[in-house]
């Protein structure tokens, strides 16, 4: 079996120049948007961070709370913080657990070929690590796929399956994407750079309203209404090494032979004015798992965990009490 390290130094896990509010704030002192701290803003979470190596890859993981497992996987441009409005509410409760997939966050890629079988092979190891036998499996875009194929080639890991706008629909063989693929890896550099600047000045671009505007316009319906500090974090995320090869593997993975196979308690939600994945495809992915539900939000996008908190939470909670 493969074996935990702890890496307490958490500035080995920064990129460089970028700055983060990981480290607890303290209780008395005010947000950036002058409130208040947030709830996850009170955690420091390097005590909670470990790297598992599961098939020689170290990954980043989160670890949070007692009781029933629930793993929560990143999308496309993801990582580990976009779980964030999650976290500690149902830490009291369940025992929480958020990962960095490889070649995204604070995982380093393997510079191996990436496949969503892969991921969902490697998220497998790690809870088989964890010694977790079952947990609900929670993911967004991408992350989505990978659940879904989770529980299609693990059914006994997973016990259950939330999905919040999956890919693995209309992404599969989209003509755009496939036609602008080879601009994109002729400028895989250039983007990596860019993204790698806002990352590093994350706090500068989300201070104001305006910029959480131009940042994440066309991930979320009203970037702006994002508290500066909770946007910084999903800003941080960007400029990863395992962008192109994910977002090619998306693009050539077919999920609807697999949703068949899926026999968990399956809970799908998305947001009406999503850009990135058609809410159309909600109703795809309701036909093809059985005796799923599905959960619109409308005024929301592509990232209904953190556009809408309260009322996912409220829905997660209500779908695991069920």
């Amino acid at each position: 079996m493969d074996t935990l390290v702890i890496i307490p130094d958490w500035g080995r896990l920064k990129r460089v120049g970028a700055e983060s509010h990981l480290q607890a704030r303290a209780p008395g002192r005010p947000s950036a948007n002058g409130s208040g701290p947030e709830r996850w803003e009170l955690i420091d979470w390097r005590t909670h961070q470990s790297w598992v190596s599961i098939e020689g890859h170290a990954i980043n993981t989160i670890q949070l709370g007692e009781g029933p497992a629930i793993l929560f996987i990143h999308g496309l441009s993801g990582c580990w913080p976009n779980w964030l409005e999650q976290l500690c509410p149902f830490a009291t409760t369940n025992r929480v657990i958020a990962v960095d997939l490889p070649g995204f966050g604070h995982s380093p890629g393997s510079g191996g070929e990436i496949s969503m079988e892969g991921y969902a092979r490697l998220l497998d190891g790690l809870l088989a690590h964890l010694g977790l036998a079952r947990a609900t499996v929670v993911g967004n875009s991408m992350g989505g796929l990978i659940a879904a194929e989770m529980a299609a080639a693990y059914p006994e890991r997973v016990e259950r399956l939330v999905l919040i706008s999956a890919a693995g629909m209309s992404t599969y063989r989209d003509r755009l994407t496939r036609r602008t693929m080879p601009a994109v890896r002729r400028l895989d550099r250039l983007l990596a750079l860019g993204a790698a600047w806002s990352a590093a000045n994350s706090d500068s671009i989300t201070r104001r309203p305006r910029g959480r505007e131009l940042a994440l316009k066309g991930v979320m319906r009203h970037p702006a209404r994002l508290s500066p500090q909770l946007a910084a974090e999903q800003v941080r995320g960007a400029g990863t090494d395992g962008f192109i090869g994910a977002l090619e593997a998306i693009v050539e993975y077919d999920v609807r032979d697999r949703l068949p196979l899926i026999s968990c308690p399956t809970l799908i939600v998305w947001g009406t004015n999503d850009r990135l994945i058609s809410v159309r495809d909600a109703e795809r992915f309701a036909a093809g798992i059985k005796g799923s539900r599905r959960v619109i939000y409308a005024d929301t996008g592509h990232t209904a965990m953190l556009e809408r908190p309260r009322e996912f939470n409220r829905l997660l909670r209500e779908f695991l009490d069920g």
